[in-house]
């Protein structure tokens, strides 16, 4: 590889960490072709992207992000590396990872992430980043907890009319007697 294809290659990776908000680096050492071309149609059907590339690219790109140090990720840049990039839901790589292992034992390994700019080192965070929400279920969320108190207000004025309505009746059956 020429430096100049080494130059493109960089630059187009430093895009695609720039315009990705989550991206996942793997360790799928061992894979053979056919598992690669089979994780790979399971990441496009899922609506993320994987990609294979030298560590030392994905080092250089990384680099040249700002405002974000991804340096505690390139102690994870040995061996293998694959890149699973995600624009929208920063837990759907997670996923894939976790349903490509139960077809094959514990491959890939997820080296490290990074979600809106926070870093997960090592594979033992796989399962908490399966169990992330994206930003519009925590919205969601948020809204139900923000209704429900206003809902309990306005039934309990609703029914509480009732009730009023009746004390003065009875205070005033009992005034009248």
């Amino acid at each position: 590889m020429t430096r100049e294809e080494k130059a493109q290659i960089i630059d187009e990776l430093s895009t695609k960490f720039a315009d990705n908000a989550h991206f996942y680096i793997t360790d799928a050492s061992g894979f053979t072709v056919e598992q690669v071309n089979n994780f790979r149609r399971l990441c496009f059907k899922s609506g993320v992207e994987y990609r294979v590339y030298k560590n030392t690219l994905i080092q250089k790109a990384l680099e040249r992000q700002e405002g974000v140090d991804y340096s505690p990720l390139f102690a994870t840049l040995k061996g293998f590396s694959g890149v699973i990039f995600s624009k929208e839901i920063g837990n759907t790589p997670a996923k894939v990872i976790t349903e490509f292992r139960k077809k094959l034992e514990g491959k890939p390994v997820l080296k490290g992430a990074s979600i809106e700019s926070a870093l997960f080192i090592g594979d033992e965070n796989l399962k908490t980043l399966t169990e992330l929400k994206s930003k519009n279920e925590l919205i969601g969320e948020v809204i139900s907890l923000l209704q429900s108190p206003a809902k309990n207000v306005v039934s309990a004025l609703l029914s509480g009319k009732n009730t009023v309505a009746g004390l003065v009746k009875a205070l005033e059956e009992r005034g009248t007697k």
